[in-house]
């Protein structure tokens, strides 16, 4: 059991080098299909003449006058010795300064991650167990708009409501407990409605299951019955999906970093973007795909581990 599952972890961290070169070659290439100058974008932030002159001796200095294919090989070369470039504006080590800023943005994910589990799990429960009651219908129509609401837009609306009008929570920064609530709220309630709509439909299709009409007559309690079976095989199929909505908070922070003014990874990767800053991006997408590729292997793992079927499976391969 534990070879075929170790095998399984290992054909899939090899397959993480060719990801991971796939993702630096597009994010080489698009981030370059900005028609602005980076050396003209640096030179206005410094509040120099951006002449032609200067441009040229900024874009030596900064390697973006050789050509397209020579500036990914020495990239590569550098990454591959865990040098990840120097940022244009700061003139600061890039993996110095994104990984600074990444314990934010985990909390920042972490915290949504919590609302996620917290919200979903008795909302998907308790419309399933009344299925096509006006109960039912409230939240099925809460998940409809949860995840129809523009992020953006979710996030000017929680801070209006509830920093500017009630004056409850802080309306920008990072420091208390109170500061991560209307981002953490933002970030999570799109995901809430598709766990609660997933939810919902795995216990409604265990319930219809032949074992629990026998449990059933056999004098069982519905709790119990609920709890021990139905919820414990409702969760696998859930478990492919948490690691899926991992990645997703980890990349949808940008968005709301930027709203609440939230000191993350995803403020400072729109910072970079605005200012061309190459270095700076392209290490943020490839730590975005690091750790996406990483949750979905545990993730996946463990679906194997609670699914018993895929261990048999395995076993008879």
């Amino acid at each position: 059991m534990y070879e075929s599952t170790w095998m399984f972890c290992l054909k899939r961290i090899l397959t993480l080098p060719f990801v991971l070169l796939g993702v630096s070659i597009l994010t080489f290439v698009f981030i370059r299909f900005v028609p602005v100058e980076p050396a003209e974008v640096i030179l206005r932030l410094a509040r120099v003449a951006p002449t032609a002159e200067a441009i040229q001796a900024l874009r030596e200095e900064l390697g973006t006058d050789k050509p397209f294919l020579i500036q990914y090989l020495l990239w590569i070369k550098g990454v591959l010795h865990l040098d990840f470039g120097t940022s244009f504006v700061s003139k600061l080590p890039v993996a110095h300064e994104l990984f600074a800023k990444l314990p934010a943005t985990i909390e920042l994910a972490f915290a949504a991650f919590v609302l996620i589990l917290g919200i979903s799990m008795p909302l998907g429960i308790i419309s399933a167990l009344y299925k096509h009651s006006i109960i039912d219908k409230v939240i099925r129509l809460f998940t409809v708009m949860s995840v129809s609401i523009p992020t953006f837009w979710l996030g000017f609306l929680l801070l209006y409501l509830f920093s500017l009008k009630l004056g409850i929570f802080p309306t920008n920064g990072k420091g208390t407990l109170a500061h991560l609530v209307l981002p953490a709220f933002a970030l999570a309630l799109p995901t809430i409605g598709l766990f609660v709509h997933f939810i919902r439909s795995a216990i409604i299709e265990e319930l219809q299951q032949h074992y629990v009409q026998y449990a059933q007559l056999r004098g069982i309690k519905n709790s119990v019955i609920l709890g021990r079976h139905v919820l414990r095989n409702a969760v696998i199929p859930l478990s492919t999906l948490l690691g899926m909505t991992l990645g997703n908070l980890l990349g949808g922070a940008v968005i709301v970093e930027q709203v609440f003014s939230w000191p993350g990874l995803g403020r400072y990767l729109i910072e970079s973007i605005i200012n061309r800053d190459y270095p700076v991006v392209q290490c943020y997408v490839l730590i975005i795909a690091v750790i996406y590729v990483l949750a979905n292997l545990c993730t996946d793992v463990l679906h194997r581990l609670l699914d018993p079927h895929l261990m048999m499976k395995d076993r008879r391969d």
